[in-house]
């Protein structure tokens, strides 16, 4: 997959990092295994500006079932253009679901459905834990205009908590270890549904036993990881 984000062009592609970057093992397993069929969106002579990938299943009576797993555009136009091939696809598909990496960059784009509603479901048992948190923190993408540093402790199976520093700038991050007291205190598999996009609020963090000095720090946190998420089904 990442030789089609690649050919959108260098900002374009690294604005979407966080859920566009795959690592090379994936490639023709993953489509082998899920039975992926994959979709580029280009104009004759242009780089490619869309990448949409989905399954289809079909139910025992009548009927099939869409799933989208991934959604990606390089501007609205394209987005546009995306959705609108989903809605008229060829699969008599009541409904179409989205894996939680491949929401639409444009949610406001779906204002036009009359007919239909849109629900979102949690769901993150797949991803247990994080072999090795600098490596990860510095693959993912993170937010352009966030600029930040915050402690934070991460507890390990035997209750230990390791402190570590992680700072956030101009669309990159690294973590490393500290003698600082943490402000926010994660759980190996916390810190890993945070790192998936998986808190979309304090109060959702906050209930999933996230420990934190100040709301605001936590706020941080969480919008830090909500607007990009990788593919981690796909590793995990």
């Amino acid at each position: 997959m990442r030789e089609y984000i690649d050919a959108a062009g260098g900002p374009q592609a690294s604005a979407q990092n966080g859920t566009s970057f795959r690592v090379h093992q994936v490639g023709r397993w993953k489509q082998d295994k899920s039975n992926l069929t994959t979709y580029r969106f280009t104009r004759p002579g242009h780089p490619t500006t869309g990448l949409l990938s989905l399954t289809t299943t079909r139910h025992e009576r009548h009927g099939t079932s869409l799933t989208v797993h991934d959604f990606w555009a390089a501007g609205r136009p394209t987005a546009a253009a995306m959705l609108a091939f989903l809605g008229r696809h060829n699969t008599r598909a009541r409904t179409i679901t989205f894996r939680r990496g491949a929401l639409p960059p444009y949610p406001t784009l779906l204002h036009g459905l009359r007919h239909h509603r849109t629900t979102a479901e949690a769901w993150h048992p797949w991803m247990l834990r994080i072999l090795d948190i600098p490596e990860a923190i510095r693959l993912r993408g993170w937010p352009d205009d966030l600029t930040t540093a915050v402690p934070v402790e991460i507890s390990n199976e035997n209750g230990d908590r390791g402190r570590w520093m992680l700072q956030i700038k101009a669309g990159t991050a690294e973590i490393v270890p500290t003698h600082v007291q943490g402000q926010v205190t994660f759980t190996q598999h916390q810190l890993a549904v945070w790192y998936a996009g998986g808190y979309r609020s304090t109060t959702s963090a906050r209930m999933a036993g996230v420990h934190a000095v100040s709301e605001r720090t936590l706020a941080i946190l969480v919008r830090s990881t909500t607007q990009f998420e990788p593919w981690l089904p796909d590793h995990f």
